[in-house]
């Protein structure tokens, strides 16, 4: 069976397909292991479009992310390693996909989404496959029980304050960009704070946005979210007051849930006056100009009457 090799991946073009805006990459399985490039700290997506487990081997701990929900499987590495070996076991026919991983600190196109076709109808497998080898299984993320905007409140909290490994996976959640100034001054104009955003997160139609508050004053603040100015869904803070400026309470985090993107919860930053720029001086000179080299033509023509 002939494939073609592109930037390390096997892609196919399916004569049909509409390609969108961002175009995944095809990847055509015929029980030919599949080559995947992943960049450090860069999270790769692979559209299996089954109901999947991700079997790796041991010597990927603590090296490798994975989560495996909604026929999708979400790729982190944590860390460089050579190439190694994941099985993706379709849960319904038992079918194995053989994926080799290798990450490296720098690669092309990092985060573009990998999407797996396949041909005719594929035949099971018994489940022992490779049983040489010694995997590790994750199962699907289960779907929060929670409300979205508590769910995402709390995957925010956790991804800031807790450790990597102790994060409770959410089925959907994806970081995105909140599209907010660098400093924010319209949230809390009443208190001597400063605020910054930090990062953004997705589920569903909700987004909530981590905002750190920074007391600037000496006296302790305490804070109250009805104090908070902007259209907001949810707002929740990690620490109930500030301590003083320059002590190890003064900083804390906000986590502010809007439906859309929060730019358009914020109250808009206002923007200082210029005045123009004044040309009155600019203009004189380029009249006096004008007046001089009227004259001197003037006095350049009675010359030459007088010389007639």
């Amino acid at each position: 069976m002939s494939y073609k090799v592109l930037s390390n991946l096997t892609a196919l073009l399916i004569g049909g397909c509409a390609l969108t805006a961002q175009a995944d990459i095809l990847m055509k399985w015929q029980r030919i292991p599949l080559s995947v490039d992943l960049q450090v700290e860069k999270e790769r997506i692979i559209l299996v479009d089954k109901n999947v487990k991700v079997g790796y081997p041991k010597s990927l701990d603590g090296k490798i992310r994975l989560q495996s929900t909604g026929g999708a499987v979400y790729i982190k590495a944590l860390e460089a390693f050579p190439t190694a070996r994941l099985q993706l076991k379709d849960m319904m026919t038992n079918e194995i996909i053989l994926i080799d991983v290798a990450a490296k600190e720098k690669i092309a196109n990092p985060e573009e989404t990998i999407r797996l076709v396949y041909e005719g109808k594929l035949e099971n497998q018994p489940s022992n496959f490779n049983q040489n080898d010694e995997f590790q299984e994750i199962t699907d993320i289960p779907v929060p029980q929670l409300p979205v905007p508590a769910a995402l409140t709390r995957y925010a909290a956790q991804m800031l304050y807790a450790p990597l490994r102790t994060v409770e996976p959410v089925a959907g959640v994806r970081q995105v960009a909140h599209r907010l100034p660098t400093k924010i001054t319209t949230l809390l104009p009443a208190l001597p704070v400063t605020a910054t955003p930090l990062m953004s997160w997705q589920l569903d139609d909700y987004i909530v946005t981590a905002v750190r508050l920074q007391n600037r004053g000496t006296q302790r603040l305490e804070l109250d979210p009805r104090e908070l100015q902007g259209r907001f869904y949810a707002a929740t803070f990690q620490h109930a007051w500030l301590g003083g400026a320059g002590s190890t309470e003064d900083t804390t985090t906000v986590y502010l849930v809007t439906e859309g993107y929060p730019n358009k919860a914020f109250i808009p930053e206002t923007k200082l006056y210029s005045p123009p720029k004044k040309l009155k001086k600019t203009t004189k000179i380029v009249v006096k100009k004008v007046i001089d080299g009227t004259r001197a033509s003037t006095l350049s023509k009675e010359s030459q009457n007088e010389s007639q």
